[in-house]
């Protein structure tokens, strides 16, 4: 996986093109947010989000469906429980992903920020695959935008405190935080 810096798209990862994005009001990118993600809840391997974040998302299939159909929402990834790694906008555009936020008292997170989507659920572990290509992904993005330093990664929860719980109490922060600092020191 190889992020260009000057298209903010990935090599080597399968590219799904959202059209719920829109331009950053600047250049910057600061910000890495983690949320958690599946379709229908706790379903995995189901290409429904992919299809959700498309507006291609089929409301008749499952009955949770019918509350989202309105919904315009995308992320920069998605990283599915095989470690397959899907992107939807270009860094350099602003996702839809974080909604009303607030990152040290800066409003409007989705002006700053990358979301990337683990295929999971607040309270089921993610997979060591997730936790690898996780990893590779925030190299790739710490080396194209050094402004996001470890301090400048959060998940959803953090940004939306009491409006959104992801990525939740499964996701293992200290694992997470030890496998970018070992890839550091390499």
């Amino acid at each position: 996986m190889q992020l260009d810096p000057a298209s903010g798209w990935c090599q080597d990862v399968e590219l799904c093109p959202s059209p719920n994005f829109n331009a950053r009001p600047t250049d910057e990118v600061s910000l890495l947010v983690i949320h958690n993600i599946s379709l229908p809840p706790a379903q995995f391997a189901t290409r429904k989000v992919q299809a959700f974040f498309q507006n291609r998302l089929d409301v008749t299939e499952h009955p949770y469906f019918a509350g989202i159909a309105d919904l315009r929402v995308s992320a920069h990834f998605l990283i599915e429980r095989d470690g397959r790694v899907t992107q939807f906008v270009s860094c350099l555009e602003r996702a839809w992903h974080a909604g009303v936020s607030n990152f040290e008292g800066r409003e409007t997170c989705n002006d700053f920020s990358v979301g990337i989507e683990l295929e999971g659920t607040d309270d089921l572990p993610f997979t060591d695959a997730q936790y690898h290509a996780l990893t590779a992904l925030t190299r790739q993005l710490q080396s194209a935008f050094p402004a996001i330093t470890p301090q400048r990664i959060c998940g959803h929860s953090d940004i939306a405190p009491g409006r959104k719980t992801d990525p939740g109490p499964a996701f293992d922060w200290a694992r997470f935080r030890a496998d970018l600092a070992q890839e550091e020191g390499q």
